[in-house]
């Protein structure tokens, strides 16, 4: 049991070969795109969504924070695809691995960082000590406020793993359930697999919201260091 559970977060390879590299690079092939000067509804919903999402996040930004916002579209669309395909049968999520989601947040973090002190160092260097501080509490306050910034990164890839992780492994204990007691007792067999049915949904919103909180989170912290 214990190794079934945990099967569907091991990377899958291919004649030895890690196939991770491949499944990343599969939910951009279904973006569906159109050459044509009138669009289909598909590819009209999806400009009408892309756009939505990032007037919310671009309106806090200026100038230069707006740079991003093609990385930060790409960001999103990228996770919530790869979240949504997840939830497939027999399939893998990339996400759930931690090593994928730093790989994501580490970069951004650091760029988003850099940048701030490139152009606002004052303002940068401020974060660390706040306004009014008692003289004996400076170097404490500036340890923490140091440790706070190092630790956005791990917060953002952590938050993700474990959301997602969490709602595939209760899915896989649910499923488990509904197949064991398919053989017992037909009554609690169709609770347990309605509890599945919305368990699914729900999990259909979380893939969406995570994706959602990740790239909310970059572009908050570009826009302190912006």
């Amino acid at each position: 049991m214990n190794e079934n559970l945990f099967a569907s977060f091991i990377a899958p390879t291919i004649l030895g070969l890690p196939a991770t590299v491949l499944i990343i690079l599969f939910p951009p092939l279904l973006t569906p795109t159109s050459k044509y000067l009138i669009n289909n509804r598909l590819i009209t919903t999806q400009q009408w969504l892309i756009k939505l999402t990032s007037k919310q996040m671009m309106t806090m930004h200026n100038t230069k924070g707006r740079t991003w916002s093609l990385m930060l579209v790409s960001l999103i669309i990228f996770i919530a695809t790869t979240n949504l395909l997840g939830l497939l049968p027999h399939s893998f999520t990339p996400t759930t691995q931690l090593s994928m989601n730093l790989a994501m947040a580490i970069p951004l973090w650091a760029g988003a960082v850099i940048m701030g002190f490139r152009s606002k160092i004052k303002n940068a260097l401020a974060h660390f000590l706040p306004q009014g501080t008692p003289t004996p509490l400076i170097p404490m306050l500036v340890i923490i406020e140091t440790i706070s910034l190092l630790i956005q990164p791990m917060a953002l890839a952590v938050r993700l793993t474990a959301n997602i992780t969490a709602g595939h492994l209760l899915m896989h204990l649910i499923g488990s359930a509904t197949l064991a007691m398919s053989t017992i007792n037909l009554p609690s067999t169709l609770i347990i697999f309605t509890i599945l049915i919305l368990l699914t949904i729900l999990e259909i919103a979380v893939a969406l919201i995570q994706a959602y909180v990740f790239t909310l989170l970059v572009s908050l912290y570009l826009h302190d260091n912006t």
